[in-house]
């Protein structure tokens, strides 16, 4: 296969349909629907392989603070490091240095197309 070695072009293998699967009995949102792509065996392969190449360089990468895409690391510890930083806060409401908490909403940040 010329595309991982020789820098072949992957387009002819490139295509993936996209549907949607119902998350409830009756639908009626775009909300209650949840994309899936359905992709060629062959490109799963390729980016599988491509992916286990660059397996060892990922961790020098990837800033210490992303905690996923790296084994060994688990997305549970941003939990515990933004209680202790709410805690924080707490605790210095009567300081006279200014402390801002900022929380992101990442509950559907899977689940959008673009």
């Amino acid at each position: 296969m010329n595309i991982l070695n020789y820098g072949g072009d992957p387009s002819n293998i490139n295509q993936t349909y996209i549907t949607l699967i119902p998350k409830t009995n009756s639908p009626t949102l775009p909300s209650d629907y949840r994309p899936i792509s359905l992709c060629n065996v062959i490109l799963k392969i390729v980016t599988m392989t491509i992916a286990n190449r660059i397996k060892r360089t990922i961790p020098h990468v990837i800033s210490n603070h992303q905690s996923v895409f790296i084994s060994n690391r688990l997305i549970t510890d941003n939990i515990l490091v933004a209680f202790e930083a709410f805690h924080k806060i707490n605790k210095t409401l009567n300081s006279t240095k200014g402390l801002v908490g900022v929380k992101l909403d990442m509950a559907k940040a899977y689940d959008r197309i673009e």
